[in-house]
């Protein structure tokens, strides 16, 4: 089998480990790496034995796939001048950081029959994977994504940087249209918001309180979603679920007539996953599991949250 040939523009702190998972990959070249920083791309080329490019253009006609790790703000422009070129593209979440763009290049891909995935990597957390069956029309949904200060992408908001995973993982798995935002959110070190809160109210009449902070005093990744029968209760970081459903046979216990169960998971490599997913989707070209319209619809909830949060602030100081 012919190797996919496949090259990693930006290689900071999560590039990075997208080169190394490419380079260990006996189906994959990794052409090259690139970055704006020269002796730190060059570093990350060699310690995977590959070539470092000073500018993504370098990689045309070279690679069959990319993945763009680069900052936000640069995600448009540099997806754009690959699916010009014939290029797949993995896009790390968010997609862009404005709708427009988005449309622009699922409509670019879409017309050159080439392939968008969106890095959102919780989809491949196997606390995740293991909801598959167990999710029916959830009514209430509840989540929390704190995270000690690590000074790394404060050129986005938090609900850009960190709320946009639950925001994703909530609109697969309430499957409704959005109808409602009420969101409030304050910057506090960065000047970008740091802070967010999101209450999400859908067609279908489920909600969610969505929380997400990058300057808390703890780390914490926790999902809980109430459905008929059913309480469950997502521990990314831990890798396991806590499932609370009827049982006739449990007459006692902290609920009576409800079964309590502790699932837990081996820790796995999601990245690893995802990335696999990727080539695979390239290799047989097929729907990656996390489209661009999904990447699209993330954007545009968390859009809608910046800019309640916006009116908000507005209004405060009015």
């Amino acid at each position: 089998m012919q190797k996919l040939r496949i090259g990693v523009v930006g290689v900071g702190y999560l590039g990075k480990f997208h080169a190394q998972k490419y380079y260990h990959m006996p189906d994959v070249e990794l052409v090259g790496v690139v970055d704006t920083d020269v002796d730190h791309g060059s570093t990350v080329a060699n310690e995977n034995q590959t070539t470092y490019f000073p500018n993504h253009q370098a990689l045309f006609g070279k690679v069959d796939a990319v993945s763009i790790a680069a900052p936000t703000p640069v995600h448009y422009s540099i997806a754009k001048d690959f699916l010009t070129h014939g290029v797949d593209v993995l896009i790390e979440k968010p997609i862009t950081t404005v709708l427009e763009d988005a449309d622009d290049l699922i409509a670019l891909a879409d017309s050159n029959g080439l392939i968008i995935q969106v890095g959102h990597l919780e989809r491949f957390n196997p606390a995740v994977v293991a909801l598959n069956g167990k999710i029916d029309q959830p009514r209430f949904i509840e989540s929390h994504r704190l995270s000690i200060f690590q000074g790394r992408c404060t050129d986005v908001s938090v609900v850009l940087d960190l709320m946009i995973h639950d925001i994703d993982l909530i609109l697969n798995l309430v499957r409704s249209e959005l109808k409602t935002v009420n969101a409030a959110g304050i910057s506090v070190i960065s000047g970008n918001i740091d802070i967010a809160n999101a209450r999400l109210e859908f067609v279908n009449g489920a909600v969610a309180n969505v929380t997400a902070s990058r300057i808390s005093a703890k780390n914490e990744r926790k999902l809980r979603l109430f459905q008929k029968n059913a309480y469950i209760s997502i521990d990314f970081a831990n890798h396991n679920i806590t499932l609370v459903h009827p049982d006739e046979n449990q007459s006692q216990g902290i609920i009576p007539g409800m079964k309590i169960e502790q699932l837990s998971f081996d820790k796995s490599d999601a990245l690893d996953d995802e990335l696999k997913s990727f080539v695979l989707a390239v290799r047989n070209r097929q729907a990656p599991l996390v489209t661009g319209k999904m990447g699209r619809d993330a954007l545009k909830t968390a859009l809608s949250i910046m800019s309640q949060i916006q009116e908000t602030s507005q209004h405060l100081v009015g």
